[in-house]
């Protein structure tokens, strides 16, 4: 191998961000997003989002852009009461070039009760930023056939 492709080589693998670092700093962008919507710090949880972030909240209508999910949120933050979620146990993996994230949770609700939420984080310019983020309510099997029937009415 040629000098010069080696040091351009080693300089790329050199420039790879830590995969482990970024499930640490994953972690904290999530933990971050929780706490602003528990303190109703509309700034600080929105901009836990990558411009183009979607979330996708539990009714099957909820697919918000953030200028559209800011809009939904705003009365609540104006309030000094959004909501509150609390990470349980989560797992995050990160892509090969540490530039793409994805992870699940699960989270305690006083108002919904047990949630999950799962998402893509892409790693940017400034940080990991949410690029979606989908909240969904955790049905029993066995409670399913229930849980349809009063959807279907």
């Amino acid at each position: 191998m040629r000098p010069a492709i080696l040091l351009s080589l080693l300089a790329s693998c050199a420039r790879q961000p830590d995969r482990a670092a970024g499930e640490g700093e994953i972690a904290k962008v999530l933990d971050a997003f929780h706490d602003a919507a528990a303190r109703a710090d509309e700034a600080a949880y929105f901009d836990q989002f990558a411009p183009e972030g979607v979330f996708l909240g539990t009714d099957a209508t909820e697919r918000w852009d953030v200028a559209a999910f800011r809009a939904y949120a705003h009365p609540h933050f104006a309030k000094g009461k959004a909501w509150t979620f609390k990470a349980t146990r989560r797992a995050i993996a990160v892509s090969s070039d540490a530039r793409v994230a994805w992870f699940d949770e699960d989270l305690a609700s006083a108002h919904l009760g047990p949630v999950r939420g799962s998402g893509v984080l892409l790693r940017a310019t400034n940080g990991w930023k949410i690029a979606q983020y989908n909240l969904s309510v955790p049905i029993p099997n066995e409670k399913f056939k229930d849980v349809k029937a009063v959807i279907d009415k």
